[in-house]
């Protein structure tokens, strides 16, 4: 069974333990980067689901060794290794292979899970994937996946679960100024801060 025809079943089984609800425009065809806000171990998961299509992850260490079953679901979704220590060259190559091919990569810009949005400034990796390959950056703001797995938590627990899918910002629009990936970057902060208080406001 390849990822794509697998989608379904990771639907149906991830819906077992969370409320999930998604709005905004889809995934534009073609390669794609997309980079969301970092609340769980689930949420690759939860990006996977909302963007309806088949994505690999630049996964760091620490999402790994906490969840038996999240530890092989990450490695079947096609995660690619990425390290805290060094440059990791590799992995951002094999990025730009999967771009290149007209593929999805995703990211958590924040680098590590926070207990809330502000507590860590993004890193500039996606916004560099977006501009090195000609990709568009989709932001996906993500609340409530916190309550399903939070920061100590080794169990899943039901809670309501919300995505926002943000419509995607284009490197073209980036390249004239003096530093598009810091640029590219502040803009997807700024999008996925406007979409989770979108998102407070409306509960």
């Amino acid at each position: 069974m390849t990822l794509r025809e697998a989608m379904p079943v990771i639907r149906g089984v991830a819906r077992w333990w969370a409320d999930f609800k998604v709005s905004g425009p889809p995934l534009p065809a073609g390669p794609v980067v997309v980079a969301a806000n970092h609340l769980s171990h689930v949420d690759p998961v939860v990006v996977t689901m909302a963007v309806e299509r088949p994505v690999r992850f630049l996964a760091l260490d620490e999402l790994f060794g906490h969840h038996t079953a999240f530890d092989t679901l990450l490695l079947w979704l096609g995660s690619i290794p990425l390290t805290r220590t060094g440059i990791p060259l590799s992995a951002m190559r094999t990025a730009l292979v999967e771009l290149a091919a007209g593929g999805a990569v995703a990211m958590f810009p924040e680098g590590r899970r926070v207990a809330a949005w502000g507590d860590e400034w993004p890193r500039r990796g996606a916004a560099w994937l977006s501009v090195r390959s000609g990709a568009p950056l989709v932001p996906v703001a993500i609340t409530g996946s916190g309550g399903v797995m939070g920061l100590e938590d080794k169990k899943l627990q039901r809670h309501p679960v919300t995505v926002t899918r943000g419509e995607p910002l284009h490197p073209d629009e980036f390249r004239n100024l003096d530093d598009p990936v810091t640029a590219m970057t502040e803009e997807w902060a700024l999008r996925i801060g406007e979409a989770l208080r979108g998102v407070a406001s409306s509960e």
